[in-house]
């Protein structure tokens, strides 16, 4: 006997398929949706530091989200990526094109210094040791006021224009300072998803989810955890010299425990573990800031109630949760 076809299961194939063929160049509509940001966003300001904190949060979310390793001293990596991009412009009168790289490489460092240390706990120790070693890069920033500003930050460098293969571009202006930005956004999107396309990607989610079977196969977990670590590092510096080249400032508070719970947030309101959720999480926190600011000076209560709402309600976060309502999609974030 023939059964009739509903058409149901062809749609459902179709729209499968469709997913499959976004999943697999997710760094490229990603980059699609980046680019209609600022004509979505209420100004171009919002757009650009949606633009800075997706990135600095998706270099946060490989080591959370990715590796299941909660960091509480993010801010170190952040502050420093900007504070070394503003230095090598304003006191060693290196281009913007030479200080970034440099403000990478340094944090990359640096995060290979603390993560050597604190790759070598586990669990609440290993958040508190990151806390602690980020508060030392904090007050060290706050007594090198010959380098750093102090309490006033670093001021003094502006780059008023981009040379792009002879084109100057007037990076004052701010639809050219975003897709500028956007640049250095596509950079970290292109390597993130390398890693998590290689078979290290495999491991760290190895790690994620049963750490001593990992071991027992054969992986060198604590040396994973620390390459992990520095990867996590550099991508957030990156969102750190973006901020620097951006506001012609830096200030102190970069580096402050305040930023690093402010990461920890904006990963969890837009879904950990999930290639886009960073900006959707980054987006969701600022435009509220934005909004409940004009209302009361006290906003990071309503902001906050909000907050254990969403943890509440949907613990996989915004995007993981639209992403968990299409059954086909969950393999694939």
């Amino acid at each position: 006997m023939t059964v009739q076809s509903t058409g149901e299961a062809p749609s459902l194939s179709q729209s499968r398929r469709l997913f499959a063929v976004l999943s697999d160049h997710r760094v490229l509509v990603s980059l699609v949706a980046l680019a209609l940001l600022p004509w979505l966003l209420p100004s171009k300001a919002l757009a650009v530091n949606v633009l800075i904190y997706g990135v600095v949060v998706m270099g946060y979310n490989l080591l959370f989200g990715y590796t299941g390793l909660l960091s509480f001293g993010h801010a170190a990596f952040f502050g420093t990526g900007a504070y070394l991009t503003g230095i090598a412009i304003s006191r060693w009168g290196l281009p913007w094109f030479a200080a970034v790289p440099l403000a990478i490489v340094a944090s990359t460092v640096l995060a290979a210094l603390i993560g050597t240390i604190s790759t070598r706990t586990r669990g609440i120790y290993f958040s508190m040791v990151t806390l602690a070693l980020a508060q030392l890069v904090y007050y060290l920033a706050l007594q090198a006021s010959s380098f750093t500003g102090g309490e006033n930050g670093l001021r003094g460098f502006t780059v008023d224009r981009i040379n792009l293969l002879g084109w100057q571009v007037n990076f004052l202006d701010p639809v050219n300072k975003y897709y500028v930005l956007m640049a250095f956004a596509a950079l970290a999107l292109w390597v993130q998803s390398r890693i998590l396309n290689s078979p290290f990607g495999a491991v760290i989610e190895a790690i994620r989810e049963n750490e001593q079977r990992a071991r027992a196969c054969g992986y060198d977990v604590e040396r994973c955890k620390l390459i992990v670590f520095m990867l996590s590092g550099a991508i957030s510096a990156i969102g750190g010299s973006m901020s620097a080249l951006h506001l012609s400032i830096v200030p102190l508070d970069s580096l402050h425990y305040q930023t690093s719970g402010m990461i920890v947030m904006m990963v969890l309101l837009g879904g950990a573990r999930s290639f886009f959720g960073p900006f959707i999480g980054a987006a969701t926190f600022l435009i509220l800031e934005d909004v409940v600011s004009l209302w009361t000076p006290h906003w990071q209560i309503v902001v906050g109630a909000i907050f254990v709402v969403f943890v509440l309600f949907l613990p996989k976060g915004i995007w993981g949760t639209l992403l968990d309502l299409l059954p086909f999609a969950r393999e694939r974030r």
